[in-house]
């Protein structure tokens, strides 16, 4: 245990139960549900609204061989692929086969995915992807769907929920062993201001880290907190240098901030074009696939073509749609770019590549347990081993609600008795807080060094910007004043952590593979390369990186 701690106003209020589920998307409600339907006494934190995570914003949909002829074997192959040769093969082996049975529970649970005629699901195709294996619901609302779902059996089931409560850090007990989280209320409810739950498992489900970069398609609730605070609690996190970056965002300009408009991956999978400012495809001879190639392919040929032309975006033209498609199938997407001035059915979209989608992320093993006895992690906080270096279209969904499960199964399997928190060693030392202003500057420093291009200069410039504002945090604080604890405080904190291990991966990878490009390292190198980065924060605040011996993951615990 490293005993970092934030700054904080001791817990004022507490609350006892078995497991405290933090996060409200596919991930954390799936593990909610199962660990209730278990009997154990289950408390879901989450940082808003119980709907107003990533999972809502998923267009495309979730992936499973549910289609006539596909089988969990050549969805195992296409995510090796697109994973680049740093895939879990096991991790990627129990997606693809207890996947289908999920999606169907899922269904059970109250989703409903659009069929066809005969009523059989519709399955539509995305990058990467040799079949069509793709369910969609509301033609381009899967995410919608699944929340709705998902919600609303939270609701029946009269789970106890604290809305609008950002967790703050892990309680351990005397043992080192998980005894619950801190956490801050915002506003007036049932419970206000810094509280605790106290319970002996943790499910992490807090999403993604999107919100360390200028533009992002994730909501401005994806700071990273869940990856800080395992960081601050002594958990390993892995493979953080692969952030994926959508290829296909709507461009709003080169100033535009914060979350972006999502253009889904199934838009190309319905025969959209990627085009130029001439009307050019350049995905074609580019790869197999062309537009559907992997993710990683594609952000590298946008931007690989907006360099050459000196552009700012290209295009993605489906005009050949005609207005009833566009209406029926992708409604969402249609009336976000509507409401920017833009109109598919009759133009082409622009388009550039935005921080997307975390392939690492809290360190697991197959059962969702991390290096932190009874801190488990599952959906995009969660590093499985499943998405390698780059992830595979339409797998998140998939791999939040397939280890979801096996969380819950677990912690009702172990049934830990429940233990008193104690005192962190060197809690009388936390973190110093950085000024809420310092959100920009760490966004547009990752953006400029961080981003879908990588070099050693742009990576050490990132470094050298990231661990100033870190010192100055530590030394002077809001111009020589301690910063007052709060929300927007706590946040850039868990940014600044986040981004600086990002940036030690990076860094510490001299190769180009999946979504990690480094233009000074422009090939892939496996005899080095092949091997994940294991990060850790020393007691003294600095990341750690140590090199796995091989492609394979060490167990999570020493005995296994």
């Amino acid at each position: 245990m490293t005993g970092i701690r934030l700054t904080a106003p001791a817990p004022g209020w507490a609350i006892d139960a078995d497991v405290v589920v933090v996060g409200s998307g596919v991930a954390g409600l799936t593990a909610a549900l199962r660990c209730a339907a278990a009997g154990l006494d289950t408390v879901v934190v989450t940082k808003a609204r119980l709907d107003d995570g990533s999972t809502r914003w998923a267009q495309g949909g979730i992936a499973a061989a549910l289609g006539e002829g596909d089988t969990p074997e050549q969805h195992l192959d296409d995510t090796l692929v697109a994973g680049a040769g740093l895939c879990d093969e096991e991790a990627v082996r129990t997606l693809v086969t207890e996947g289908p049975d999920a999606v169907r529970r899922l269904i059970t649970t109250g989703a409903h995915f659009d069929t066809t005629d005969s009523g059989e699901i519709a399955l539509t195709r995305e990058g990467g992807h040799h079949r069509r294996r793709i369910a969609h619901a509301g033609g381009d609302a899967t995410g919608a769907e699944i929340s709705r779902a998902l919600v609303g059996a939270v609701r029946e089931a009269a789970l106890h929920t604290i809305e609008n409560a950002l967790v703050l850090d892990l309680l351990t007990d005397a043992e080192g062993r998980t005894a619950g989280v801190s956490l801050h209320v915002m506003g007036e409810g049932q419970h206000d201001g810094v509280g605790a739950v106290r319970a002996p498992s943790v499910v992490l489900a807090t999403g993604g880290m999107g919100q360390v970069f200028s533009a992002t398609t994730n909501p401005s609730v994806s700071t990273g907190d869940g990856v800080a605070l395992a960081l601050r609690a002594g958990a390993e996190v892995s493979d953080l240098e692969f952030v994926q970056f959508h290829p296909t965002v709507l461009f709003l300009g080169a100033d535009s901030e914060g979350q972006q408009p999502l253009v889904s991956e199934a838009v190309r999978g319905e025969g959209a074009h990627l085009v130029d400012g001439d009307g050019v495809r350049f995905m074609a001879g580019q790869h197999e696939l062309a537009e559907l190639a992997p993710r990683d392919i594609v952000a590298k040929a946008i931007t690989r073509r907006m360099h050459e032309q000196g552009t700012e975006h290209m295009y993605l033209d489906a005009r050949h749609f005609g207005a009833a498609m566009w209406e029926q199938r992708f409604p969402t997407i249609l009336a976000a770019c509507r409401a920017h001035g833009i109109d598919p059915v009759t133009e082409p979209v622009p388009v550039a590549p935005a921080a997307h989608y975390a392939s690492g992320g809290v360190r697991t093993d197959l059962r969702g347990r991390t290096t932190v006895p009874g801190l488990y992690a599952c959906g995009e906080v969660a590093c499985t081993g499943v998405h390698g270096a780059n992830r595979l279209a339409s797998n998140s969904l998939l791999e939040g609600l397939v280890f979801a499960e096996r969380i819950a199964a677990d912690i009702a399997e172990a049934r830990p008795p429940r233990t008193e928190p104690a005192a962190a060693p060197g809690a009388d030392d936390p973190v110093a807080l950085l000024a809420p202003e310092a959100r920009t500057a760490i966004q547009r420093t990752m953006t400029r060094g961080a981003g879908v291009l990588r070099s050693a200069e742009s990576l050490a410039a990132a470094a050298e910007d990231l661990e100033a504002l870190h010192r100055e945090a530590a030394t002077d604080g809001d111009g020589g004043k301690a910063v007052v604890p709060g929300v927007d405080a706590w946040e850039v904190t868990n940014l600044l952590l986040v981004s600086r291990v990002l940036v030690a991966a990076a860094r510490d990878r001299e190769e180009t593979r999946g979504c990690h490009w480094r233009e000074d390292r422009p090939d892939r190198d496996d005899a080095h390369g092949r091997r994940h980065l294991v990060v850790r924060i020393a007691p003294d605040r600095t990341p750690v990186v140590h090199r796995t011996e091989t492609a394979a993951f060490p167990p999570v615990r020493p005995s296994d």
